[in-house]
């Protein structure tokens, strides 16, 4: 038995799955996806790299698992955010969630920004967005219903309205002298507000003219 396996015998497998997810986050969060190697995985938490693929079949699997939890993670912080409040603040408080999300666990939120596996491009960054997306398209439809709006076209401001915050929260978190969470929240919120407040129930292109000379 190698001094790697007997370390590993120290461990519940429930909690030596634990340590590799946060070995790997850490991992990937650096590297990316494809420049990660089991290798280093197995090196950071002193284990051999059979006991890697033992728990998660490979760097894939280990990869899908923490980009599943920082997904739900991150969609149960919005969620438990618009509870309760006036619709702009429950928009003021899922922006401010997500923001909080980016400050308390760095290492997810860079994973989720970077590489995903070439087999899944359309994959495990859009997968966050389109979770994210999906649940403001929810309440967008309910409320573009009531409000007399065509309720088929909700996607498309949910979407963009998650993909401003993520992108928001990118920039925010790679800036070298970051304004508060609260201070990005209230502008982003005052954005989205305002255009939401007075969105026209059908919207047209000021510039479509016929620029034949």
């Amino acid at each position: 038995m190698t001094k790697e396996e007997r370390h590993a015998g120290r461990l519940t497998a429930a909690a030596r799955r634990a340590q590799l997810i946060e070995v790997g986050r850490a991992v990937f969060a650096k590297h990316g996806y494809e420049a990660t190697t089991v290798e280093e995985i197995a090196e950071r938490a002193r284990i051999s790299k059979p006991i890697v693929y033992e728990h998660f079949g490979g760097k894939e699997g280990l990869y899908a698992v923490i980009v599943d939890r920082e997904v739900e993670h991150i969609v149960g912080r919005i969620v438990d955010a618009v509870i309760a409040g006036s619709p702009r603040e429950r928009l003021e408080q899922a922006v401010l969630a997500f923001l909080s999300y980016a400050k308390d666990r760095p290492d997810g939120f860079a994973m989720l920004l970077r590489d995903a596996p070439l087999t899944k491009r359309r994959g495990e960054m859009p997968a966050v967005m389109h979770d994210l997306a999906d649940r403001v398209g929810g309440v967008f439809t309910e409320q573009f219903r009531k409000a007399g709006y065509d309720a088929k076209t909700a996607p498309i401001y949910a979407h963009a309205l998650v993909g401003m915050v993520a992108f928001v929260g990118q920039w925010w978190t790679e800036s070298r002298k970051p304004p508060s969470p609260e201070t990005v929240a209230s502008h982003v919120a005052a954005l989205a507000w305002m255009g939401l407040r007075h969105l026209p129930r059908r919207p047209t292109l000021l510039a479509r003219k016929d620029r034949r000379p």
